[in-house]
C-alpha cells in the first residue's frame, strides 16, 4: 500500500497517503497521437482489440512483492488465481519507510538468494527501481501482445500512458503499465458547514474563498478548519502546485523550490497555523477522527480517506472537492504499477500477472486509490459508493503533475516535509528557508 496513505494521520497506523469525463473519442484520439514518442503509446491502434486477457495460459509460481504488509487474503488476489488457476500466486510484503528503503530491502535480498517476479512500485520508486537493474523491460512482451495491451491502454487517461513514457524510465526502454492512481483534492463536512452558516465550495474556489470559509469553521481551541500538514504529497505539493509552483522541473532535474510563488504558497499555509485555522504539524492528530468528533471540517486527500470515512460511519456526512487555487488548477498525482522482476524464472506468468493489474477486473477491487481505467472510474457501481465530488479526482488528470521520483526522491521528500515543518510551526522564515531548502535538493539531484 502506498505509503502516502497514511500522512494525514503523523505518528498513526491509520490508514490515511456524477458527471465524469466522456470523451471516448478525445481520449482514443490522444493515445494515438502519443504512439510517436515510442514506448506504450506506440503500440496503441485504434480498432478494437480481441476480448481481454484470452490469450495464453501460464502457469507455475509467482512471488509477488509489495510495499508494506501482505495480506493475501484480498479479494483481487482470489480474482487473479480465478483467471489463471495454473499459476501459482504467493504475496510477499516488506515493511519500509520509503520507496529508497523498500528498494535497499529489496536489493539486499535478492542478493541474499530471494527470487521474485513481480513487485508492486509507486511513481517515487519506479526509476530508481528501473535504474538499479531490479526490473525487466517488456518492450517485446508489448509488441507481441499489441492487440491485448491496445485493449488495456485505450481505458486510460492519456497522461498515464504518457507518464509512464517519459518519467518512469532512465534508458529508453519500457518497464511499466500504469495502474491505479492518487490525486488531491479537499473532503469536508456538509454538516459542519451547514451548522456554520457557509456555503459549500466549487471546484473553482480560490485561496482567498478557501481562507474565508475555514475561517468561518474554526473555532479556536475546539474546532480547526482544515488541517495543513508538512506531508509531501497531501499538502506541500497542492499549495505550491495551485500557484503555478513545483518543488523540481518538470523532468526532475532541477530544484525550483524557492520560486516567488513557492515563497508565498509557504507564508499562506503558515498563516493558517498560526491563526489556528489548522494544527500545528506533528504529534499525534487524527484527522479523519477530527471531522468524524466535529473537531475538524476540512482535511486534504486523494481516494483513501473514503474507507476511513465509511469505518467511523460519517461517509454521508462528507464530500470531496477540487483543492482551491490561485494561480490554476492544481493537484500532485502519483501511480501503482507492477513491473516485472529482473529476477524471474517464470516471466510469461509474471506478465500476465503484470497485465491483469492494468485490467478493469483488478481495478473493481481498489478501495483506497482511483481506479485508473476510466470504464471503472466512470462506472454506477463506483460512483454510487462514493461521496459527492468523488469524480473530481478523475478529472484531476487533466491538470495533475507527477509527484517527483528522482532516484534520491526519498532524501529530497524528507528534505521538503523537515523545512515545510519548521515553517509552519514558525521556527523559519519562508523565503530563507526555501533558498536553503533548493540549494540542498539541487545538491542531491
Amino acid at each position: 500500500m502506498d505509503a502516502r496513505q497514511s500522512a494525514t494521520r503523523t505518528g498513526s497506523s491509520r490508514t490515511s497517503r456524477r458527471t465524469m469525463l466522456k470523451r471516448s473519442g478525445q481520449l482514443g484520439a490522444a493515445i494515438t497521437g502519443i504512439a510517436a514518442s515510442g514506448g506504450i503509446g506506440s503500440i496503441v491502434a485504434s480498432a478494437q482489440a480481441p476480448a481481454l486477457l484470452q490469450g495464453s495460459a501460464p502457469s507455475g509460481k509467482v512471488r509477488f512483492l509489495v510495499y508494506g504488509e501482505a495480506a493475501d487474503g484480498q479479494p483481487v488476489f482470489d480474482a487473479f488465481r480465478a483467471l489463471y488457476p495454473a499459476v501459482e500466486l504467493e504475496v510477499v510484503g516488506i515493511e519500509a519507510g520509503s520507496w529508497a528503503a523498500f528498494a535497499d530491502a529489496v536489493t539486499t535480498r535478492i542478493a541474499g538468494g530471494e527470487k521474485f517476479d513481480v513487485v508492486q512500485i509507486a511513481t517515487e520508486g519506479q526509476r530508481l527501481f528501473a535504474s538499479r537493474g531490479l526490473i525487466e523491460p517488456i518492450d517485446d512482451l508489448l509488441e507481441r501482445d499489441a492487440e491485448e495491451v491496445n485493449t488495456l491502454l485505450a481505458d486510460f487517461h492519456p497522461k498515464l500512458v504518457e507518464w509512464c513514457n517519459t518519467l518512469s524510465s532512465p534508458d529508453g526502454q519500457t518497464y511499466f503499465l500504469p495502474g491505479e492512481f492518487n490525486t488531491m483534492g479537499v473532503w469536508y463536512n456538509t454538516e459542519m458547514m451547514a451548522a456554520a452558516g457557509v456555503a459549500e465550495p466549487t471546484n473553482e474556489w480560490t485561496w482567498d474563498q478557501f481562507y474565508e470559509t475555514a475561517k468561518a469553521l474554526t473555532k479556536p481551541g475546539e474546532v480547526f478548519g482544515m488541517h495543513v500538514p508538512s506531508a509531501y504529497f497531501v499538502s506541500v505539493m497542492p499549495w505550491l502546485l495551485t500557484n503555478g509552483a513545483s518543488p523540481l522541473n518538470a523532468d526532475w532535474t532541477e530544484a525550483t523550490v524557492n520560486t516567488p510563488q513557492a515563497i508565498e504558497a509557504a507564508t499562506f499555509m503558515r498563516q493558517l497555523v498560526a491563526e489556528k485555522i489548522s494544527p500545528e504539524p506533528g504529534g499525534e492528530f487524527d484527522a479523519f477522527a477530527a471531522m468524524a468528533q466535529g473537531q475538524l471540517a476540512m482535511v486534504g486527500g486523494g481516494k483513501w480517506p473514503q474507507p476511513n470515512f465509511a469505518e467511523l460511519k460519517i461517509l454521508d456526512k462528507v464530500n470531496i472537492v477540487a483543492h482551491p487555487q490561485k494561480a490554476g488548477p492544481g493537484s500532485p498525482i502519483g501511480w501503482n504499477s507492477y513491473p516485472i522482476m529482473k529476477a524471474t524464472e517464470n516471466r510469461e506468468a509474471a506478465w500476465a500477472l503484470s497485465k491483469f493489474y492494468a485490467s478493469p477486473k483488478a481495478a473493481e477491487f481498489i478501495q483506497y486509490q482511483v481506479p485508473a481505467q476510466r470504464s471503472v472510474a466512470e462506472s454506477e457501481a463506483y460512483l454510487s459508493a462514493a461521496p459527492e465530488g468523488i469524480e473530481v479526482l478523475y478529472a484531476a488528470l487533466d491538470y495533475a503533475v507527477p509527484v517527483p521520483g528522482p532516484d534520491q526522491g526519498s532524501i529530497i521528500q524528507q528534505d521538503i516535509e523537515d523545512t515545510f515543518a519548521q515553517i509552519l510551526i514558525g521556527n523559519l522564515e519562508p523565503e530563507a528557508a526555501l533558498n536553503d531548502l533548493n540549494s540542498k535538493i539541487q545538491s542531491n539531484l
